[in-house]
């Protein structure tokens, strides 16, 4: 077999302020983020809505003491894996591939084009697969295998997705259960499995997995704690004006509140790393969203980290893969090129050819607007106070 590579891969943070405007610039220019009806677009939106956002988002971080620890905690789950690997007697090198922030994926593919391993296992830290996280890295790891010579030496293999592995059911199990445990009644809380949303079009139209696993990593995790808690799934993050996955957190932690909940544990099941919507969204926004529906007693299952059985439920996926056929970049879901992301109406001012060819100068005119008015620093969206 020969050497053996694992790379991991995930969606990469911000470590400082200063970081936030051009990380938040990579993640918007990400066409499975924000899929757009003209491509041309993609990279002017992408600086529009990274500088709105800008303040805002570096806000978030500072709340959480200035920038994302997503690095450093997959640094640590790439050590552990390596370690444990080798008690299992496999010695590969584990390197680290992030999306939209350093060590970028191609800073990755660079030190195993160095290395030059036989095999590459390529595992995203995403239990649940979607177009918009694992399908994402793939599709770039799939543009760089194509047009370089020395990688296409190195037979690879993909883990698209892993919700459904036993030891990592296990450790989300046996943190649920110690959080509930430390409840005065364990019995009676509820359980809200917070997972991040998707475009409701990525399911529809797409075809994208995530919904039916994270409804299904939800079921078998209520299996695995074997608890009679009432319990709740709802999507978080929402970005835009375009239909997300439903029921809304927001929405979700109110109804709750109407229906007399007092006793919450959210669980972040599509995590397994703490960060910005871990840290700042579900535990200050979300923690006061509770708070004022009358939820009161408002606690959170934190992220698996580096979780012993976690990091043996990696190896056990990364030895498995060893025995399986690989798994190849054809085999991923990949999005139809017509899919909307966008809201239907807002593109239906019209209902005339002609009336549609306005409707797109219209919305040129005002994107235009909207640009000189961010460059010069002058205009209605800046007396009104809106930027």
């Amino acid at each position: 077999m020969g050497r053996v590579g694992v790379l991991l891969l995930n969606l990469g943070g911000p470590e400082q302020l200063k970081d936030v405007r051009p990380f938040l610039f990579n993640l918007f220019s990400d066409p499975d983020i924000v899929r757009l009806p003209f491509p041309w677009l993609q990279k002017p939106l992408a600086w529009l809505i990274s500088t709105l956002r800008t303040n805002k988002s570096q806000d978030n971080y500072r709340q959480i003491g200035g920038g994302s620890p997503l690095r450093k905690i997959t640094e640590a789950q790439g050590k552990a894996l390596a370690k444990k690997l080798l008690e299992y007697g496999q010695k590969m090198d584990v390197y680290i591939g992030m999306r939209y922030w350093y060590p970028f994926t191609e800073e990755a593919i660079n030190h195993i084009k160095h290395d030059c391993p036989d095999k590459l296992i390529i595992l995203p830290l995403y239990p649940q697969f979607s177009i918009s996280t694992s399908g994402s890295s793939f599709r770039v790891l799939e543009k760089i295998w194509q047009t370089d010579p020395v990688l296409r030496q190195i037979e690879y293999t993909l883990i698209p997705s892993w919700y459904d592995n036993p030891n990592y059911l296990k450790a989300m199990a046996d943190l649920i259960i110690k959080e509930l445990n430390k409840c005065s009644n364990p019995e009676q809380v509820h359980i809200f499995f917070s997972a991040h949303g998707v475009p409701q079009s990525y399911v529809e139209e797409a075809g994208d997995p995530y919904q039916a696993e994270i409804e299904a990593c939800t079921h078998l995790l209520m299996s695995a704690i074997n608890r009679p808690n009432s319990y709740t799934l709802a999507y978080q993050s929402k970005v835009g004006p375009v239909e997300w996955l439903k029921p809304y957190a927001e929405d979700a932690l109110q109804a709750l509140g109407g229906q007399g909940i007092k006793d919450l544990l959210v669980v972040p099941i599509s995590f397994v790393s703490e960060h910005i919507e871990t840290l700042q969204e579900i535990d200050i926004e979300y923690r006061k969203t509770a708070e004022k529906a009358g939820i009161y007693n408002f606690s959170r299952v934190p992220a698996l980290n580096t979780h012993p059985i976690f990091i043996d439920a990696l190896a056990e996926l990364v030895i498995h893969s060893l025995e399986k056929p690989p798994v190849t970049f054809k085999c991923i879901t990949h999005p139809r090129e017509n899919i909307i992301i966008y809201p239907k109406k807002s593109w239906q001012w019209g209902i005339t050819s002609t009336a549609e060819v306005w409707n797109g100068r219209l919305a040129m005119l005002g994107f235009v607007a909207l640009l000189v008015e961010l460059i010069s620093g002058h205009g209605i969206l800046h007396y009104l106070g809106i930027i």
